[in-house]
């Protein structure tokens, strides 16, 4: 499933982030820890952080069954 839009809990607006901050956590060249991603994208509440950090992309899996 895609990330949500906007946070559960405080209603920031954080999909917008979503790419980058899988592109620079994922990346093999920077090594960049996912804390300090998510410090510099401005993401700084914790429900905001639990959003991005418990994330699993499932539209993989789900949409064989569409």
């Amino acid at each position: 499933m895609m990330v949500p839009v906007r946070c559960f809990t405080c209603g920031k607006v954080i999909g917008e982030h979503w790419e980058e901050f899988k592109a620079r956590a994922a990346s093999k060249e920077g090594d960049e820890d996912p804390a300090a991603v998510l410090d510099d994208l401005g993401l700084d509440r914790h429900c905001c952080r639990r959003m991005f950090v418990s994330h699993q992309d499932l539209v993989d899996v789900v949409s064989p069954y569409q």
